[in-house]
């Protein structure tokens, strides 16, 4: 229902919403609650709450002249209604509001305010002046199934690793296929959490979780991984998105995370006459990381390789960039087959480019092989045959 208090009404959006329901659910552990004016300046200080490393400051600070007036105005113990979207979603009891500085706030989460950067720019759209803190109530029931299906999961097969995977699959290719079955080498249960991020122009998340799961149920054991959606707002934004993403995936029930060693965040600096990276600072939280090889198909090997493994130089090697994969497919090419299993590309552009073929049943039986029966074709099953037809090798 909408609200009709506006005068004690605070205005949020989703992704404020998102990390309200993360830290309320206690994924974002040991931050339970919105931090004061004291917590957040010892995290900037130390790195550290309550001696287990956390990367920022968590707090709401949103934007808007009504939303800043309503800070001003309000007084320990009042009640703020939570709205996002017009609708009431949840109560806020202050216990303390304070000042911040919105540029200095998005250079503690991305290490630089500069405004050209996307992420910058959004996150620094969303900030208000004013910060406030204070118990909280929202709806929990999302969050709560996601952990009750990892529950049920480890229950089933007697899990005792279980491994978390954060990925995008925009779109899913070859080399996150390789990277999901080496998990599955070195552990019990894989937890994918499909991304799920707010405004932006990839692969709508339906599309992806429809090809990752035709992938899982098709090519995997399926009692041993499972596909939750993770909402991917500012929180795991930046170069501290590692250290997120690991207190995340420990206080989802999982015990190690794997990522890949060309993650933006596994950048090495120097400290103390000595090479570390990000995975130097996860104190405190005992999760394992497993830095994945990165895989390239090498035409040499005429394979998919790790880069560690493959004598071949560069010169001979297809990286798996998702960006340039996607860009094929936005503009209504087949992908070839050593960058995306041909059924994934299928499912891809038949929903990007439905009804695209004037007369598909035509056009189906004048180039493809057919058995000589009359049978009704979808465009999922043309590119099937049509990427068949360019693995033919005989005439090449």
């Amino acid at each position: 229902m909408a609200s009709s208090r506006k005068n004690s009404a605070l205005y949020i959006d989703q992704e404020a919403l998102s990390a309200l329901a993360l830290v309320k659910s206690g994924l974002l552990y040991p931050v339970v609650s919105l931090m004061n004016r004291k917590q957040a300046i010892e995290v900037l200080e130390t790195g550290m709450f309550n001696k287990k490393v956390f990367p920022f400051p968590l707090i709401l600070a949103p934007n808007g002249k009504v939303n800043e007036q309503v800070l001003l105005e309000a007084k320990e113990g009042d009640t703020l209604i939570l709205v996002s979207d017009n609708e009431e979603v949840g109560t806020l009891v202050v216990e303390e509001i304070f000042e911040i500085n919105p540029k200095e706030r998005v250079r503690q989460i991305y290490g630089t305010d500069n405004l050209d950067h996307p992420g910058v720019k959004a996150t620094y759209g969303r900030l208000g002046k004013m910060a406030v803190c204070g118990e909280f109530e929202i709806n929990l029931d999302a969050i709560l199934e996601r952990k009750k299906q990892i529950t049920e999961a480890k229950q089933r097969i007697g899990a005792q690793h279980v491994t978390a995977m954060m990925m995008g699959a925009n779109p899913l290719h070859r080399a996150h296929e390789r990277l999901i079955r080496q998990a599955l080498d070195k552990t019990d249960l894989v937890v994918i959490f499909l991304l799920k991020p707010f405004n932006n122009n990839d692969l709508h998340f339906d599309l992806r979780y429809k090809t990752l799961q035709y992938f899982v149920q098709n090519f995997l054991p399926t009692n041993r991984v499972i596909i939750l959606p993770l909402e991917n707002s500012y929180v795991f934004a930046g170069y501290n998105e590692i250290i997120i993403d690991a207190i995340v995936a420990k206080n989802f029930g999982c015990n190690r995370l794997t990522i890949g060693q060309n993650h933006a965040g596994v950048g090495m600096y120097y400290d103390q006459n000595t090479n570390k990276s990000i995975i130097d600072r996860l104190t405190g939280l005992n999760i394992e990381v497993d830095i994945a090889s990165q895989y390239v198909y090498c035409n040499v090997c005429k394979t998919l390789v790790s880069t560690k493994t493959c004598p071949h130089g560069q010169h001979h090697h297809i990286s798996y960039h998702s960006d340039s994969i996607l860009e094929l497919i936005k503009l209504g090419l087949l992908p070839p087959a050593v960058l995306m299993r041909k059924e994934i590309a299928a499912i891809i552009l038949s929903q990007l480019f439905p009804e695209r073929f004037k007369n598909l049943e035509k056009l189906y039986y004048d180039i493809m092989p057919v058995t000589g029966l009359l049978e009704e074709h979808t465009e999922k099953d043309f590119y099937i045959e049509l990427m068949k037809l360019y693995q033919t090798t005989s005439l090449t």
